[in-house]
């Protein structure tokens, strides 16, 4: 469950380490976001070289979360933390990062994100 001012790890290149959420996307009432939802963040740490510096605005896609999402077939899947990749825009779903760090939830596959998928080393 990611919600306001909830800190986020970087699993790209992009040069970002943490981010801070500043607006979960869906709707004014929209409280938490999952695996898989957008999200508008600012950039607390980040690398020196990196493309994306502190104190950025940028918009992410969650692919790891420690709250348990429950799948239809009944299974469960839980990570051991906070994960986000950076993205270009709301319009233009492409990673600004060219590759992707550690495994990525399926959700994030089916919620069109095949790209951050394909980048990935795992799909779990």
């Amino acid at each position: 469950m990611i919600q306001l001012r909830s800190v986020l790890q970087v699993s790209d290149n992009s040069g970002a380490k943490q981010l801070r959420v500043i607006q979960v996307y869906g709707g004014s009432k929209r409280r938490f976001g999952y695996v898989g939802d957008l999200v508008s963040a600012s950039v607390i740490g980040a690398d020196p070289q990196g493309t994306v510096k502190k104190g950025d605005k940028v918009v992410a896609v969650i692919i790891r979360t420690r709250k348990e999402k429950r799948r239809s077939n009944g299974e469960y899947v839980r990570f051991d933390d906070n994960a986000a990749v950076v993205v270009e825009s709301r319009a233009n779903l492409i990673p600004l990062g060219t590759r992707v760090f550690g495994p990525v939830a399926r959700e994030v596959k089916n919620r069109g994100f095949a790209k951050i998928a394909s980048l990935a080393p795992e799909v779990v």
